[in-house]
């Protein structure tokens, strides 16, 4: 297995193991664990690209702190960042999730129904940068097009329904768990959807430990076309005086943006 397929930046598997063994799995919730399971059945090594167990349980209990209540997923893959957030949340609480590989969201699904959130989740399989500005402009035709054909796997950003207004600035957490190459884009898009005082969390902003290494130290080329992108990102936001934030060591990177006006 190449050494990119290890999504930790701690300095050993071994402890990787231990922060899992002692402190992640024996809180994991039994469908969490299924979601894990099965999303390694099915993908393998690339099962890697779902959130890590001990940064979801850190996501789970930031959660409660901030007592979130309506949130977004950008990304969702087999689901494990996306049953951790509704878990978490309260009873009338709600999930906006966006990915369009739906036969991945349909790996966990079935966990998702057994674990009884299923009410708490609004799934819709779209590209997510014409949908994101659709809920800022046009959200109530987003909503009703999204519960009407949940069997496309793509969204028209077209509005054929009434729109009453915007949902700018109503969000008390987005994760974001994107494509590295915008992740820019998806933080301006973040920054009008949260609330002043709401949380914006980004994976992946360590990416594998490559933004401290030189290209020479990096052999693989996925990771080196990608790193330049992280690096920019993570500049910019440690720059960014609508936030403040915080990198935070703990899966493959996540950094956290509460937003200050």
């Amino acid at each position: 297995m190449a050494d990119w397929f290890k999504k930790t930046i701690l300095s050993s598997n071994a402890l990787q193991e231990y922060v899992l063994e002692t402190s992640a799995y024996p809180k994991e919730h039994q469908q969490l664990m299924e979601i894990r399971e099965a999303t390694i059945d099915k993908y393998k090594e690339w099962s890697m690209m779902n959130v890590a167990a001990d940064e979801g349980q850190f996501l789970s209990v930031l959660l409660k702190i901030i007592n979130g209540k309506k949130t977004m997923g950008i990304g969702v893959f087999t689901g494990y960042s996306l049953l951790t957030t509704a878990l978490a949340l309260p009873e009338d609480g709600k999930i906006v999730a966006i990915d369009p590989d739906k036969e991945a969201y349909e790996v966990g699904l079935p966990f998702i129904k057994k674990a009884g959130i299923e009410h708490k989740i609004n799934y819709i399989p779209s590209d997510a940068f014409p949908l994101l500005n659709d809920l800022i402009y046009c959200v109530s035709a987003v909503l009703t097009y999204a519960i009407n054909d949940q069997s496309s796997r793509k969204h028209t950003s077209s509005c054929s329904f009434h729109c009453l207004h915007g949902e700018e600035d109503t969000f008390d957490f987005i994760y974001v768990d994107a494509s590295e190459n915008d992740c820019l884009k998806f933080h301006e898009l973040a920054l009008k959807l949260v609330k002043i005082g709401g949380i914006i969390a980004d994976d992946n902003t360590l990416f594998l430990g490559s933004v401290a290494k030189s290209d020479k130290e990096i052999m693989e080329e996925p990771i080196r076309k990608l790193r330049n992108f992280v690096i920019e990102f993570n500049r910019f936001i440690t720059a960014d005086p609508r936030v403040e934030s915080s990198l935070l060591s703990i899966g493959d990177g996540l950094t956290l943006c509460r937003r200050l006006y």
